[in-house]
């Protein structure tokens, strides 16, 4: 055992989205954690554009709230222009989006995490992984601070799929860091969340210098030592617009785009965003066929086209010359001009990414009407980065080659701050677990955006930046925003993320929504009530849209910026004959929403209604519902209006349940089984699937192959038994 110049816990390597919420996460467990990054100046740097949340991605920040994170409260607490998208379709696909202040998120994620006892911040340059053998124990007992290893059979003390074992016992374990000064830092488990820094390649045109920012150094030798230990990697692209001096720009030129009256809080905690009543608009703007000539006879220098670079960028965020390129007879493109900050009047072109040389891009910014003499702050630029094969990696985010050692964000082949923060967390709650010797949390698909990337990753790699979507899950509508605290809560309760305070906050709000569902099934509708329901009919804009489309997004850019809260249809049906029936049937009715009881349930259930001032006529306050209480109302709505759907996903949900409780065993030998071809088996022993249904997601594996191996299970299982009774 070496000699340490400190010990830790928890080690995480890298103070971006991931490393914040995993060093929170090890800290509130309890655990003596450090967070090591190369300028701790530039903790949660936004290096994109200053944005939280989007379609689907709305969805994770909800998720990572719901469990316990940070990302959520410190969006609300800094966010300048709040959204709430897509909410012409259906609820499944609902999600919040804000604009934040870039330096402000920065800085208070720094507040934040400096606050945070059993947390220490550290500016230092990590060089080396320190690894020992992992030693096999016959007593479980003695493998104190990780979980049980396995035994000489490859027999673990936990369910098959559940911990990080091998097939012969042998494994290395990562037991600190060594720093480039020469320190080395002892940790009972090591996380390592580098984003584009490992081996990062800038690109701006015929120029490229090593940086894994514009302006910061790339981290080359944690590169090389992880290349060493033998975790298989690729290579990914990613880029980012110039930006712009909004002062030179002529604003009369664009489209407003203001955010909502009334914002929609990311953290289940917030009750009102900071900037409530201050938020800035952002605009929109086009390109022209100028802008296309322009970028046609000059894509030959885009390193992209050049052959100057060889890696994958992201097919949903592509760049503008990109853009031109593959979609030709597109004479124009759609570009948002969105703040920074309060305090600076610089100007992200949303839309525009790209690595074109400098003068090119202040020719193309020019050609866009409004910008003709718009001054360029910032070039575009494209970088390469190295990353890790996500196949490596276990469902706890622990690589499968060195016990604890887990990888989080970009690292691992995603893109985006929110992609980054829910795999950062799930990585932090399960190295503290490891450390205390405790079950890890694995979540399911079926229960959250977060498992289905982690899934994902896990069971197909990607070889370009993974980007989440709505349409990835199956069961969207079962995984909406305003049920997440439901979905995860317990969890992060569980493992010692939420406070007793914001633990009794959820119990309220639940027990809330189960008083007004009731209400709703029990009560019947009369002719009083029939009169009011239809005066709040001649209202406008009393909320989200009620259309019970079911559908994911159709994409990313435009389609996740033109969605805004709207206007309820007019009720125009005539509802005398539902005079009798139950409130709750009434709202399954297409033209009936939420907001049309509002006066009768005030009237039923004011003690509901006490934090919203509601006039001597509701009908005349319908549209002064606060956003909180709207969103619980609208949660009601929801389960009731679909309940037939949830109740059709609950089923699937069962059936996908019990192909996962189909476990491979660790020891399972695919190199025996007969019939599988090569290409199959080769798979399988590199991913080795924790379960069937994870083995039928696997690309490449058919129906075919997944019952080859459920019958084979069992005759080596026979076999092994036999063995054993010799």
């Amino acid at each position: 055992m070496p000699q340490f110049t400190e010990q830790f816990d928890v080690v995480v390597v890298g103070a971006g989205h991931a490393g914040c919420e995993a060093a929170m996460a090890a800290a509130r467990m309890g655990l003596k954690t450090a967070l090591y990054t190369l300028n701790v100046d530039l903790i949660a740097q936004m290096s994109c554009n200053p944005a939280i949340g989007g379609i689907a991605k709305g969805h994770l920040v909800r998720e990572v709230d719901a469990l316990g994170g940070i990302m959520g409260e410190i969006t609300d607490a800094v966010g300048i222009q709040f959204r709430l998208l897509n909410t012409s379709r259906g609820p499944a696909v609902w999600s919040p989006r804000a604009q934040c202040d870039k330096q402000a998120y920065r800085l208070k994620m720094r507040e934040v995490l400096e606050s945070q006892p059993n947390l220490k911040i550290k500016q230092a340059e990590v060089a080396d992984l320190i690894v020992e053998p992992s030693l096999v124990l016959e007593d479980q007992s003695l493998a104190v601070g990780r979980w049980p290893l396995a035994d000489n059979t490859g027999a673990t003390g936990l369910a098959d799929g559940q911990g990080p074992t091998t097939n012969d016992g042998e494994r290395q374990r990562a037991t600190g860091i060594r720093l480039r000064d020469g320190r080395t830092v002892g940790a009972g488990a090591v996380i390592i969340t580098t984003g584009t820094f490992l081996n990062g390649l800038i690109h701006c045109g015929e120029q490229q210098y090593p940086a894994g920012r514009s302006g910061e150094p790339a981290a080359v030798l944690l590169g090389e030592a992880l290349k060493r230990l033998g975790l298989r990697g690729c290579r990914l692209k990613t880029g980012t617009p110039p930006r712009l001096d909004g002062r030179t720009i002529d604003w009369s030129r664009f489209q407003v785009q203001p955010g909502d009256a009334d914002p929609t809080p990311f953290s289940f905690r917030t009750r009102r965003v900071a900037h409530h009543d201050s938020q800035v608009p952002c605009y929109i703007a086009w390109t022209t066929p100028e802008t296309q000539r322009i970028i046609r006879e000059n894509v030959h220098r885009s390193p992209m086209y050049s052959g100057q670079i060889h890696s994958i960028g992201p097919r949903y965020c592509p760049s503008i010359e990109d853009k031109i390129v593959k979609f030709p007879d597109k004479i124009t493109h759609q570009l948002f001009l969105e703040p920074e900050g309060l305090n600076t009047h610089e100007i992200y072109v949303n839309g525009m990414s790209t690595s074109l040389p400098v003068e090119v891009q202040l020719e193309i910014l020019k050609s866009i009407p409004g910008l003709e003499s718009a001054d360029m702050l910032r070039p575009g630029y494209a970088i390469e980065y190295d990353s890790i094969d996500p196949t490596e990696l276990e469902r706890t985010l622990e690589t499968k080659k060195i016990a604890g050692l887990f990888l989080g964000g970009q690292i691992n082949g995603t893109s985006g701050y929110e992609e980054a923060a829910c795999q950062g967390l799930m990585a932090g709650i399960n190295a503290a677990l490891q450390v205390k010797n405790e079950p890890p949390l694995i979540l399911d698909r079926t229960e959250a955006y977060t498992a289905i990337l982690i899934d994902d990753l896990i069971s197909k790699g990607t070889n370009e930046p993974y980007r989440m979507f709505t349409s990835r899950a199956e069961f969207r509508l079962h995984l909406r925003i305003d049920n997440a605290d439901r979905r995860l809560t317990p969890h992060g309760r569980h493992v010692g993320l939420i406070s007793d305070s914001a633990w009794n906050d959820f119990l309220a709000k639940q027990e809330r929504h189960e008083s007004m569902t009731n209400l709703l099934e029990r009560t019947r509708l009369t002719s009083t009530m029939l009169e009011q329901v239809a005066c709040v009919s001649t209202n406008d804009h009393v909320g989200p849209g009620s259309e019970p489309a079911l559908s994911g997004a159709k994409g990313s850019g435009q389609a996740e910026q033109s969605s805004g809260v709207e206007g309820h249809r007019p009720m125009t049906a005539d509802l005398t004959s539902a005079v009798g029936q139950n409130l709750a049937q009434l709202l399954k009715r297409p033209e009936i929403t939420i907001e049309h009881l509002v006066p009768v349930l005030h009237a039923l259930a004011p003690e509901f209604f006490r934090e919203d001032e509601i006039g001597v006529n509701p009908c005349e306050s319908v549209a002064g519902l606060s956003s909180s209480l709207r969103n619980e109302l609208k949660s009601v709505e929801t389960e009731i209006k679909y309940a037939g759907y949830l109740l059709q996903q609950q089923r699937a949900i069962e059936r996908l349940r019990k192909a996962e409780q189909h476990t491979i065993p660790q020891w399972f030998d695919y190199g025996s089984v007969s019939g599988l071809s090569r290409e199959v088996q080769e798979t399988l022993i590199r991913i080795r699937p924790r379960t069937l249904g994870h083995a039928s997601r696997i690309p490449g594996v058919t129906p075919a192959a997944v019952s080859l191996v459920h019958i084979y299970i069992e005759i080596q299982a026979k076999r092994r038994e036999q063995a054993a009774a010799i």
